[in-house]
């Protein structure tokens, strides 16, 4: 056993080393560019969801969100290529149709909800009371989310980015299919040549990128909540 693992690392350091750092990157690339458009779209559209004054409305865009996770995450990407493929045959937008861009639209898009929910339910859930002490106060609508809501809901909207980065990281894998690269690329030539240490190069770093994000928004999530609330929890 001591030799085979010896074996292993030896082949994995000089072999392929390179390629797992590289394929890591382009894993790290997908996710982070995913996420950042999620979050533009999901923070402010859950803000205005939660304020808004007609609810029929928020319902549907959440419920609509929620659609889009129960769609198989393979049979999503294989959407947004076919999607992509027709509008580039008509001529119409002259869009990949394969590679990193219809594959961050497809992580885009399964990121949406978990950080829509949860802006959604953290701006919902503040006081009442503590709003109107705060107009009481003078704040203006923009002092009033930026001093007061946010910070309130900032632990459940952090909890929304959280999950939707671990879902990201797990389903970028999938972004090799279409030749968007990831470690889901080594991944996928390991199943085709029935390779263990393919699999493992594949997979390890893809496990460890779920586990080191979710720890680093964790931190950052108590460095961005008010101390005062930080006691509490």
């Amino acid at each position: 056993m001591g030799e085979w693992m010896s074996g292993l690392w030896t082949w994995f350091t000089i072999g392929m080393g390179r390629e797992v750092l590289y394929r890591t990157y382009q894993h790290i690339y997908l996710t982070v560019i995913a996420l950042g458009i999620a979050i533009l779209i999901a923070l402010p559209l859950g803000i205005y969801l939660a304020r808004t004054r007609f609810g029929r409305m928020s319902q549907g865009v959440l419920a609509a969100a929620g659609v889009i996770q129960t769609i198989p995450t393979l049979a999503l990407i294989a959407f947004v290529v076919v999607i992509f493929a027709a509008l580039r045959a008509a001529e119409w937008i002259h869009l990949p149709a394969t590679g990193p861009f219809p594959a961050v639209v497809a992580l885009t898009l399964y990121a949406l909800l978990p950080i829509l929910r949860n802006t959604y339910t953290g701006i919902r859930q503040v006081d009442p009371s503590v709003t109107e002490v705060a107009r009481g106060m003078g704040m203006k609508p923009a002092q009033v989310l930026i001093q007061v809501e946010l910070p309130l809901a900032l632990p459940v909207i952090m909890a929304g980015v959280r999950i939707s980065t671990v879902w990201t990281i797990g389903i970028a894998a999938l972004a090799g299919l279409i030749g968007a690269g990831g470690t889901g690329a080594i991944i996928m030539r390991g199943l085709q040549m029935a390779n263990i240490s393919l699999l493992l190069a594949g997979t390890i770093p893809a496990a460890a990128l779920a586990v080191l994000f979710d720890w680093l928004l964790g931190r950052m999530e108590n460095w961005l909540t008010p101390s005062g609330m930080r006691q509490t929890q």
